[in-house]
């Protein structure tokens, strides 16, 4: 006689929950907020005749982030990968719109506005990504063995990248990374990812000489004291260098009363360098070691594949974002407008961080103790 097959719920409670991780990660917001209002209550004050506008913004978002974080932790993420293509094609839709009905800023088209909530889809894109790499990498694990199938497993990432990366090549960029990182902790084969990354390149190339702002971005990132695009580099350089080990004092920046422009969001970490000083500086590099080591620890302990790839995905974007976010402000790299996460201004680069956080505390909520395990062998 067949077995019935048990249905299981689409929310679950779960046995464990990784504390140390939700810590770190509500710190790292709080931290955010408390730098959003030192950063901006200046610039605030004059443009919106509020000291608190761009904090009582981010606060609220960080509200319902959290909301939906926790909500989502009770999810059983494994039902989650029946819908990775329809939440593929909902990111293609809403790129797609953005270019015909997106909102301009700062002359880049990024964002759309729906019910007077501003977003940015490419936020979207990169959660679907990761969600459908965690299928992908999952069901078609022989495939990843052909550098053919390879590169047809990468279609419909490749088809949300491209039009990121007319307005947004770093959101692109980092959309790219989330993937073949994914699939190279899969199938870490050096030679396939060698020529993903020759092609990367000349793609990167491609958009940079298309449009020339990108061009001089290069400049100003070689030639900063020189070039007439280098002068927010050059100020964030100024605050980091005037911050000295311990810093001015929380609230005390110089360079952020009109200097450094958009300091509330690329540029922030200057400005807790020059509060903060470097001491506070390595104090945030440490708390996203830590968080990122929790991470690492949940993907490890994941009951299947499919959930410790949806970890290892956050983990790449938080990380190379925190990486790439820190080297622009420093002009290891060429300036990008890539936030800090968690911690920068940005309504939809904090709410779908949160959400990411959300599987991945789902996706620990599964994780089976090791006295449990033992009990249930036995």
């Amino acid at each position: 006689m067949a077995r019935r097959k048990r249905k299981t719920s689409f929310f679950m409670a779960g046995t464990y929950f990784d504390y140390p991780a939700l810590f770190l990660v509500l710190f790292l917001v709080a931290f955010g907020l408390i730098m959003v209002y030192s950063t901006s209550s200046y610039m605030a004050r004059i443009t919106a005749d509020d000291a608190a506008y761009y904090f009582k913004r981010q606060g609220i978002v960080a509200l319902l982030g959290i909301f939906v974080m926790v909500m989502i932790s009770f999810v059983r993420y494994q039902k989650i990968r029946k819908f990775n293509m329809l939440i593929v094609a909902g990111a293609m839709m809403l790129l797609v719109l953005v270019h015909f009905a997106g909102e301009e800023s700062n002359g880049s088209t990024r964002w759309l506005s729906i019910g007077g909530f501003t977003f940015q889809p490419s936020e979207i894109a990169k959660l679907a990504i990761i969600i459908y790499m965690a299928h992908a990498c999952t069901t078609q694990s022989k495939a990843l063995n052909s550098i053919v199938e390879t590169f047809i497993l990468f279609i419909p990432p490749i088809l949300l990248i491209l039009p990121i990366a007319i307005e947004n090549l770093s959101s692109a960029i980092i959309c790219g990374v989330i993937m073949v990182g994914m699939w190279f902790v899969v199938t870490p084969k050096v030679k396939y990812v060698g020529i993903i990354a020759i092609i990367g390149a000349i793609g990167v190339v491609i958009f940079i000489a298309k449009a020339g702002y990108r061009g001089n971005r290069i400049e100003a990132w070689l030639h900063p004291e020189t070039s007439e695009n280098g002068y927010q580099t050059m100020q964030a350089l100024y605050a980091i260098g005037s911050g000295g080990l311990f810093g001015r004092g929380l609230g005390n920046s110089i360079q952020k009363t009109g200097y450094i422009p958009e300091s509330h969001t690329d540029m922030i970490f200057s400005v807790i360098c020059e509060e903060l000083g470097i001491i506070g500086g390595i104090g945030l590099v440490i708390v996203f070691g830590m968080l990122l080591w929790r991470l690492r620890m949940i993907a490890e302990g994941a009951p299947d594949r499919f959930g410790s790839l949806l970890v290892v995905g956050v983990i790449i974007h938080i990380g190379f974002q925190v990486v790439v976010n820190m080297c622009v402000v420093t002009n290891i790299m060429p300036n990008t407008g890539v936030t800090l996460p968690f911690v920068s201004y940005g309504g939809s680069s904090l709410l779908f961080l949160l959400v990411e956080i959300g599987l991945v505390m789902a996706v620990s909520r599964q994780i089976r103790p090791y006295k449990e395990g033992q009990e249930r062998m036995a």
